[in-house]
């Protein structure tokens, strides 16, 4: 009696196992994420698909296999165990770390690699260039002003309202240095890089639409790439919790047409 007891919570637990299995791969196939407005933005879906569908298949086989044990083995009489050679034990220790090292570290790289190069490869020679610094709490914009050169910036002259960023006034460089507050403004279909600098603590910017996170910390200059393909406003966020006001951290990205964004620009003053 205890022994069809013990077959039917195997059998149940497989269905069970397979039941879930299935609802979690349609939930996930049910376009979940954002939509995707960037060039890698694909690139990084595809890989957040892999790992789904990854894990949940190992997910699945290694459930189906212990629910086939406890139906199989549920008897109440003792079962001798079946000698085997240390090469067998050792073979079948190690086929499932291979097979986890396959999907999880090989099929990553394979997948995840073009990407990677999508976001972080060498620009080409007409993108745009802007820098980003997070500070508690807002994230300040910088553009190179009509000749093309960032200015020099010291700590000790950054003062909240009028100096943000901390411009040299010395240095010719900065004089037509462009600051804003809390926007981001690009042109669409153009690579667009950004370098970041944090003021204070480590931040995170994100923007979901264009699968784009990349964390800054005081004393380094990150970077990170992406080609928007969509015009219109996005979220700009910080993904990190950096202290009370974190919540307040909030942006926007404007893509514009080509000629809307070059308008834009030639209409914009120097800080200083």
């Amino acid at each position: 009696m205890a022994s069809g007891k013990s077959r039917g919570f195997g059998l149940f637990f497989a269905i069970v196992t397979v039941a879930i299995g299935v609802a979690v791969a349609w939930g996930f196939s049910r376009g979940w994420l954002p939509e995707v407005a960037s060039e890698h933005g694909k690139g990084v879906d595809g890989v957040i698909h892999y790992l789904m569908w990854s894990t949940g298949v190992l997910f699945l086989v290694g459930h189906l296999a212990l629910g086939y044990f406890i139906f199989k083995y549920s008897k109440d009489q003792a079962q001798a165990n079946a000698a085997v050679s240390h090469r067998t034990e050792a073979k079948a220790a190690i086929a499932p770390v291979l097979a986890m090292m396959a999907v999880s570290e090989i099929g990553v790289l394979v997948v995840g690699l073009p990407v990677f190069d999508e976001i972080y490869g060498e620009a080409p020679a007409d993108a745009i260039t802007i820098e980003v610094v997070g500070k508690q709490f807002e994230w300040l914009v910088r553009y190179a002003g009509p000749d093309g050169v960032f200015g020099k910036v010291d700590p000790k002259l950054v003062h909240d309202s009028r100096n943000p960023l901390g411009l040299d006034k010395k240095d010719p460089a900065a004089k037509d240095d462009i600051v804003k507050r809390g926007v981001v403004t690009i042109p669409v279909d153009k690579t667009c890089v950004v370098n970041l600098r944090s003021h204070d603590v480590i931040h995170s910017f994100t923007v979901p639409f264009f699968r784009t996170k990349q964390d800054t910390l005081p004393g380094f200059t990150a970077r990170t790439k992406f080609v928007p393909t969509k015009e219109g406003q996005f979220e700009l966020a910080c993904a990190e919790l950096c202290g009370l006001g974190h919540y307040r951290m909030q942006g926007k990205v404007v893509v514009m047409n080509n000629e809307d964004y070059e308008k834009w620009l030639s209409e914009q003053e120097s800080w200083l």
